[in-house]
């Protein structure tokens, strides 16, 4: 991790980053004399970041002031979106993490898998019992649950084609899909999932909904939390969950993800 240690900050891309800040949020292109008043830097110093801003793509000038410029993150057509979408949900995770004590965890469905995108411990939390890059696998969790219900027909049935047989606790297997298609069609979109991943340890899933994005935010718990199926005691974690996702969903909806 890197620390943050004032003496040994970069005075000059402080000053780039303050100028692109500025041009970001002004509703109008900015000529660079109110761009040098706005930062309070001189004209002579604001004329040359922005000239090395404007060469590097970062700012762009128009006839009537600056601009961002086609380097700039939220506008470049070869940016990465997993960045991006990384960026978003880690911090997510980790005020989910801290308010509700609990491992937090975000999954969502890609190119015809579902994979664990990224994890931000709790100590108060149980063991983990997933790590980044895990796909669903054979064992049909709480967060697999929850993105299957939200996908279209033929995506659900193409990804059960490639995953035909689930574990649902220790002795009990689907063989074939078909009675967890009609099971997942009965099921409201909005729905909650509650399932024991491993012994002492129970997740507890919410959707994440998107443009191009299916995605489901969750929370591992111990399992003396949960009885049958929706314990009071967990309400105030899955309210918590519930709004933390709608906020995420709300973020990721400004932007253009494909799946």
């Amino acid at each position: 991790m890197i620390q943050d240690n004032p003496q040994t900050l970069i005075a000059s891309v402080q000053r780039a980053l303050q100028l692109i800040d500025i041009v970001a949020n002004a509703a109008r292109p900015l000529p660079v004399k109110a761009v040098a008043h706005t930062s309070g830097l001189s004209l002579g110093t604001t004329y040359n970041i922005t000239r090395t801003l404007i060469h590097e793509g970062y700012l762009a000038s128009e006839p009537d002031g600056l601009v961002l410029g086609p380097r700039f993150p939220g506008l470049r057509t070869d940016a990465g979106e997993d960045g991006v979408f990384l960026a978003k949900v880690r911090a997510t995770l980790r005020l989910v993490a801290k308010e509700l004590g609990y491992t937090a965890y975000l999954s969502r469905y890609s190119h015809g898998e579902i994979y664990v995108v990224d994890i931000v411990a709790c100590p108060a939390s149980p063991g983990d019992q997933m790590w980044v890059g895990m796909s669903g696998g054979a064992q049909l969790t709480a967060v697999t649950k929850q993105i299957l219900i939200h996908l279209s027909a033929a995506e659900r049935t193409q990804y059960l084609d490639g995953h035909p047989s689930y574990q649902l606790g220790s002795d009990r297997t689907y063989n074939g899909h078909h009675r967890l298609i009609a099971q997942l069609d009965s099921y409201p979109k909005h729905t909650v999932e509650v399932h024991e991943f491993a012994v002492g340890s129970t997740c507890v899933a919410v959707p994440v909904e998107a443009p191009g994005v299916v995605a489901s935010l969750a929370i591992s718990v111990p399992s003396d939390r949960v009885a049958e199926g929706m314990e009071p005691g967990l309400a105030p974690l899955i309210a918590g969950l519930e709004s933390a996702a709608s906020r995420l969903s709300m973020q990721l909806g400004r932007s253009t993800f494909t799946i």
